[in-house]
Parts: structure tokens; sequence; C-alpha cells
């Protein structure tokens, strides 16, 4: 049952974005700021938003060089030069909205890991500059052979080391709470709890029904148009959809005292990656160890990845130093035929933006601002 005063107040939006990770609130944000006046509603089916917004590594994810190199094997040079622009605009957008301070943005760029098998990445960068050159204010990835023995990486694994200077850090907690802070203050409803379990559409209006958690009920909520930004999680209101979920697993050490490096790494074309944040080393990856268990969307530690995170601790990024573990998680990423976000109206009402491809923290705003553009109202 529904009460006289929930009818009145709480059931009728002009705008109900699903999701309420970086790309949602980005959306309820662009949303509120085009359109002042209308009532914006945010549906978050956890008490937080826990996809991958909320458990990503916290890099601004530009790509590695091996990286874009294996792209280029499957995309064109132009699709890949402009996905590359794509991450560096929406980056600008979330560091000019939040600002540097209230997000702990570090612009100190990124190294990659080479071994004997991806040693020969080193010959290509001048290709990779030239094919990048438009995008940025000189060399895009620079060999840094020189920093493998203070950094004290295991030498019989590193057999070499890029730079990739577009690429920055930031405090993934900090960042998340600034938008919903920024959200909250434009007077855009954010409503945790709550899963929005299906949609119909009509002539003038959508209906979202929501789970209640309390009572074995559905409200109807409705609005003029509905977002969704669900991710890895948009097949479950948009089940056509080209959307393929992957686990990322990540650990977190405790604090190491007089740790010889700082910033952010990958290695394995991009499949690694860790950081140092608060003395601790973060590390993260290894679905390319199980693709088959980790396409799930289904949270949970993954054995086999864990002990090999645990023995790359140990073997490559920490030889010879001791450590604990602190904290274990995962987080569900989205991914498709290819590494393109989909970004799209499905019909006069309903707009979706996901499939962010592990990119979520660089794409999301821009994501965000292009879904909106499409509104005309």
């Amino acid at each position: 049952m529904i009460s006289y005063w929930e009818q009145s107040s709480f059931l009728e939006y002009d705008y109900i974005v699903v999701g309420a990770g970086i790309v949602g609130l980005s959306t309820a944000i662009e949303l509120k700021t085009k359109y002042p006046k209308q009532r914006v509603l945010v549906l978050e089916r956890g008490l937080m938003s826990t996809g991958a917004s909320s458990r990503n590594a916290g890099f601004a994810c530009m790509g590695s060089a091996t990286e874009l190199l294996a792209d280029l094997k499957t995309s064109s040079e132009a699709d890949v030069v402009s996905l590359f622009a794509a991450r560096q605009k929406g980056l600008s957008i979330l560091r000019n909205r939040l600002g540097d301070n209230n997000i702990a943005y570090k612009n100190n760029g990124s190294y990659e890991l080479l071994n004997d098998q991806n040693i020969a990445s080193l010959e290509q960068l001048p290709y990779l500059n030239n094919l990048l050159r438009n995008c940025c204010d000189g060399d895009a990835f620079v060999a840094a052979n020189e920093k493998i023995k203070p950094f004290g990486f295991d030498v019989n694994y590193t057999k070499g080391l890029i730079k990739n200077t577009q690429e920055g850090e930031l405090h993934t907690g900090n960042m998340l709470r600034s938008l919903t802070d920024l959200a909250l203050s434009l007077s855009i409803e954010i409503k945790t709890g709550a899963l929005a379990k299906r949609y119909q559409e009509e002539a003038h209006k959508v209906i979202v029904y929501v789970g209640d958690t309390i009572n074995n009920f559905e409200w109807p909520l409705t609005c003029n148009k509905l977002f969704v930004c669900t991710n890895a999680f948009a097949k479950q209101l948009l089940p056509n959809q080209d959307v393929k979920p992957g686990r990322g697993q990540i650990l977190i050490t405790k604090p190491i005292p007089q740790l010889p490096f700082k910033g952010i790494f990958h290695f394995d074309d991009g499949y690694f990656y860790f950081r140092v944040i608060d003395s601790r080393v973060l590390l993260g990856g290894g679905r390319n160890l199980d693709f088959d268990t980790e396409t799930t969307t289904d949270f949970g530690n993954n054995e086999k990845i864990q002990t090999q995170l645990e023995q790359f601790l140990c073997d490559i990024i920490l030889p010879n130093t001791a450590f604990a573990i602190a904290q274990r998680w995962s987080g569900i990423m989205a991914f498709g035929k290819n590494k393109n976000p989909v970004v799209e109206q499905f019909s006069d009402r309903v707009f979706g933006a996901f499939r962010m491809g592990g990119m979520g923290v660089a794409l999301g705003s821009l994501v965000a601002h292009n879904l909106v553009a499409m509104v005309k109202d």
C-alpha cells in the first residue's frame, strides 16, 4: 500500500538515473546543471555503489603501452587514438568539476614493467608517440630502464620499464564522496538500497519498479526519462545489450616502511596493476589467469588469482621485503566486443551509458556529458 503523502511527494520525477557510481552521479549532475528546475532521482541498489566505482585502484586509466599496442591488433589507429583522447577529456572534466585537492589527484605518470615476452615494445614507442602526437604535449611514453634498480623490482623479471607521462592517480573514496556531495548540493535525490527491477515505457512516462527491502512490494516510480548507468549490471534492465562482466581481484598490504618506489604501475599488457597508497602496496588484476571464472557479476575472491597476486608481490614487486596482507576485495567491470563504451538513446524516453572497459575513472565524466547531450527537452 502507498500512502497519500508518498503518492504526492515521492513517486514522480522528471529524470531517474539508475546507478550511483561515477557515470550515474555524473549523469545526474549533468542533468541538474542543464535542467536546474527538474527533479532528478538517483537509484542505487546497494548501500553505496559497489560495482567498480568504489572498488577500483584509483588509476586515471589512460592505458599502458603494451595495452595500446594490443588494442591496435583488433582496432584501427583512429579508434585507439579517439579512445585515448576521450579518456583525457573525461579526466579533465572530472578534475575541473571536483578539484584536484578534493580527490587527491596527482599527475605523476605511471610505469610499466616489461619482461622477456614484451621487451620488444620499447622499440615501438616512437610509433606510439607519433600516433598520439596530437593528444599530448611531448611523448606519451618514454623508456625508463634506469628506474628498475632504484625501485627494487626483481631484475630477473623486469627487463625494461616504460613511463606513461599522461597517467595520474587519485583517491577513489574521496572522488565518490565529492561526487555525492556535489549531487546533494544540487538538490539531486539519492536513494540507496533501491533495486530497479524493471521498467515499463508508456506514451508519456516511464514507470520504474523498485524493490522494497522490507515489504514484498515494488514501488512504481514515474519519470519523463530514464537513464541506465549500471555498467556491468546493465543487462538486468537492457537484456539485449553487448555487456560482459569482468571481475577484478585486489589486495592491499599493511603499511611497509621505506618503500623504494611510489606512484602507479602496470605489467602483463595492463592485466596487472599496482600502486602505493598510505605506505601500502595495492595490487590488482589477473583476469587473464581465469577468464571463465571472472566473467561474473558475483562479488568474491578467486583463490587462484589472489595467490598469484601474493606471489607477484614476493617475487617481482617486493623481493626480500617482508609484508602482510591487510584486505582483499573484488570489483565488477564491464566489457564488450570493443573498448568503446555504450552511450545510446534506446527509445524516446530511455537512455543508457555503460560498459566502461575498466576505464570508468577517466571516461565516466565525458560519457555522462555526451549522454545528457542527447536529451532534447
